[in-house]
Order: C-alpha cells, then sequence, then structure tokens
C-alpha cells in the first residue's frame, strides 16, 4: 500500500447501522439516503449492501438511473424531482418515485399526458425555507394532485427538519405542529425523520423515516460520536508514509513555514491532501493514527501530502500505515480539527481515492 491512498468500505458496517436504524424506527419503514455518492461511500456498492431497505433516496434522476443500471429494484425517490419533460420520462422508465416541491412540476405533470402513474411525495416547507410548499397551500397542491390524469398512484407527504440535530430544539417541535397542522387529518403515510431527527429527543411519528449519515457510521450530532448512539463507522480512510525527514530546532515545514520545529524533530510524510478530500484547514496538532498510535499535524495539508510529527513514535518508516479517519480515529474529531461537518468530509473524498469495498 505504499504511496496510495485508499478508503475501505465495511459494509457489516452498513448494514449493523441499517439494523441500529430499524429498530431506532420502530414500525416506520427506512427510506437509505444514498445521494452524493452515498456521501462518499460509493452509490452502487452501498446500496447492494443496502438492500434490506424498504427504499432508496438520491437527489438527482442521473443517481437513481445509476441504481437501476447497477441492478437495484427497490423503490426509489427522487428528493428533487424532475425538471423538464425528457427527465420526467426517465423516471417514468426507471420507475422512479418523485418528489413534488414547486408548482412548476406539477404543470410538467399536468402536461406530461403520459400513461405512467407515479408515487408523489409532496414536500411541505415547515420553515426550512429551502424546497417546499407552504403549509397554507398543502391543500390545494394535494386536490391539484388528485385531479391528474393518469392519477396519482400515491400520494405521501414529507418535510425537512432545519436544527433537529440540536436535540430537543424548539423550532423542530414548531415545524412538527406546522406540518400536522397542515395534513394531520389527510391519509397518508408522512416522512419526517432524518438522522438527526430519528436520534433526537423529540418524538416525530412518522410512517417512513430518511437516514442519511447515521448510515455512515457518523454523529449527526455536535456533542457525540457515531459510537455513542451505537452506529460503526463504515469508512476507513488509509494512506502510508512516503517519506521520513529529519527537521533541526527552528526550521520550518510546509507552505508557508506555518509549522515550526521547537526542538529537532522526525517529521513524516504521508500520501493524502486537500486533492484528496483532506481539508487545507485542519488545524496544527489535528490527529493522524500512524501504525495505530496518534501523532499531531505539522504545517498545513498541501494537495498531495501531510506532515506529521513523528518525534515521540518509534519505527516510522516509508511504508508504514497511515489511519486518516475511521476505527480508532473518529471522522467527527477530524471534522471538528477542520472547522466542518462529518459530511463535508465524507462526500469530500475525491475521485482519484481508490475504493475498496470489504463485502459482507
Amino acid at each position: 500500500m505504499s504511496g496510495s491512498i485508499r478508503a475501505v468500505i465495511d459494509t457489516n458496517a452498513l448494514q449493523h447501522n441499517l439494523s441500529v436504524v430499524r429498530a431506532r424506527a420502530g414500525s416506520a419503514r427506512v427510506m437509505a439516503v444514498v445521494k452524493a455518492n452515498a456521501y462518499g461511500h460509493g452509490l452502487l456498492p452501498t446500496a447492494l449492501a443496502l438492500q434490506a431497505a424498504d427504499a432508496f433516496g438520491v437527489a438527482r434522476l442521473e443517481e437513481g438511473v445509476a441504481l437501476r443500471a447497477g441492478g437495484i429494484t427497490q423503490p426509489i425517490v427522487l428528493l428533487e424531482g424532475v425538471f423538464g419533460a425528457e427527465q420526467l420520462e426517465e423516471a417514468a422508465r426507471q420507475r422512479l418515485q418523485l418528489v413534488v416541491h414547486d408548482v412548476s412540476q406539477i404543470e410538467l405533470l399536468e402536461c406530461s399526458g403520459g400513461a405512467q402513474r407515479f408515487v408523489l411525495w409532496v414536500k411541505i416547507d415547515t420553515g426550512m425555507n429551502r424546497l417546499g410548499f407552504p403549509p397554507g397551500e398543502s391543500a390545494a397542491v394535494l386536490e391539484r394532485l388528485r385531479r391528474l390524469s393518469p392519477a396519482p398512484r400515491e400520494l405521501r407527504l414529507l418535510t425537512h427538519l432545519s436544527c433537529a440535530n440540536e436535540r430537543d430544539d424548539a423550532v423542530t417541535r414548531a415545524q412538527l405542529q406546522r406540518f400536522r397542522e397542515a395534513t394531520g387529518s389527510l391519509p397518508y403515510a408522512v416522512s419526517i425523520a432524518n438522522s438527526a431527527g430519528l436520534f433526537g429527543a423529540v418524538a416525530l411519528g412518522c410512517d417512513w423515516v430518511r437516514p442519511g449519515i447515521a448510515l455512515y457510521g457518523a454523529s449527526p450530532f455536535d456533542d457525540c460520536i457515531a459510537a455513542d448512539l451505537g452506529l460503526e463507522p463504515v469508512m476507513r480512510l488509509e494512506s502510508s508514509v512516503i517519506a521520513v525527514r529529519r527537521v533541526a530546532r527552528g526550521e520550518s515545514v510546509g507552505y508557508g513555514g506555518a509549522w515550526v520545529a521547537k526542538r529537532d524533530s522526525a517529521i513524516a510524510v504521508i500520501a493524502a491532501g486537500y486533492g484528496d478530500g483532506l481539508h487545507r484547514s485542519l488545524g496544527g496538532g489535528a490527529p493522524v493514527l500512524i501504525d495505530g498510535r496518534r501523532a499531531p499535524l505539522a504545517g498545513r495539508v498541501s494537495m498531495d501530502m501531510m506532515a506529521v510529527d513523528v518525534s515521540e513514535l518509534a519505527g516510522v518508516r516509508v511504508g508504514t500505515p497511515v489511519l486518516l479517519w475511521g476505527p480508532g480515529l473518529a471522522v467527527e474529531e477530524v471534522a471538528r480539527n477542520a472547522g466542518t461537518i462529518p459530511y463535508e468530509l465524507l462526500c469530500a473524498v475525491s475521485q482519484r481515492v481508490r475504493l475498496v469495498v470489504n463485502r459482507a
């Protein structure tokens, strides 16, 4: 593995996390969210490992097409819907379910003249102010969709929580109240809970849950890591040492001389950089695991390399394995050091990083 970086995906951990989600969800069905290349974990391998899910959620048509081409037969929901006649026709061919969140999408369905009866998820905006119909318009929207010809195969309802990661949050309670007031008497299945909503303190009471980050073994909360929720990390981001340098006291390392040796030091250079998805914003002192032992980042992350102070570690040489995150070094900790969230780190893993899938 010398000189390489790779993301090792543990499908056993994926399946374990799905089982934890199911236990938390009770009788609710699970829509596994695999958009954005399954949060960097590989779209098709992840979906194949999660075939026990009741459905898959993707953001864009191309993702749904790729899943069908790879043999996925479960329901697939386009969370952004479609935006033109050609997309609508392709969605029909691929037997995809559609989220409807804008009047233009209703007009598209009204003008289609096709024979496909879609399952339609109507998105109600309860406070995210991103996508969806205002609660006061939901009745009129639903009536318009019921009049479609051909009629929808099924109508369902969903909303998205803006502050569920703050656990027992008043904003979540207010959103839930708005949603219930607009839809509570309607005989349609509803989806409310994302990962944070699923593990938070506010009881949401929905028919479908939409876990994303929890499936990949990362916490949606700032105050805990995935292990605290019973989840297992799915990705091991691994590399190796490609050089070991001796740096005299007072000498600097890396661009801008941001790190200066306070003593004669040993510096290990690792094949990993922002070209691979490691954030340049990782602060000096951010940890990596060198052959299972912690060592602090020395200087700035560059495009292809990062330097680590291994003065306290014996036996570090070219080829020594490095863990950038995974079991033993939570991606949540790395994200805090980079001033970001685990979602961004996982999704940022670049295409040049070799994906290795350890199948169950």
